[in-house]
């Protein structure tokens, strides 16, 4: 009966011990884990640079934004001491 039982013990361990070494060759949660801290370092190393393209894109876009606002001051009949008149190109 305890011989038995032991038997019926042992089997299970050694399906369960199975079932996990196929998981973990099918799964490779190892290799998953590395490739996961390899990515998060890159992008933590070029954070600054990314911030520094984010930065010189957005003063890009501002300084052409202030371009077409002067290119319609400029050639507008709108004055804006008037107040009257609205520019309606704007």
């Amino acid at each position: 009966m305890i011989q038995e039982s032991l038997e019926l013990y042992f089997r299970r361990l050694l399906d369960f011990l199975l079932y996990t070494k196929n998981y973990i060759i099918r799964t490779n949660p190892i290799k998953t884990l590395s490739e996961s801290v390899v990515e998060s370092i890159k992008d933590f190393l070029t954070v600054k640079k990314k911030l520094k393209m984010a930065q010189y894109r957005l003063n890009y876009h501002r300084h052409q934004l202030q371009k077409m606002e002067q290119l319609i001051a400029e050639n507008s009949d709108h004055s804006f001491l008037k107040g009257s008149n609205l520019d309606q190109r704007r």
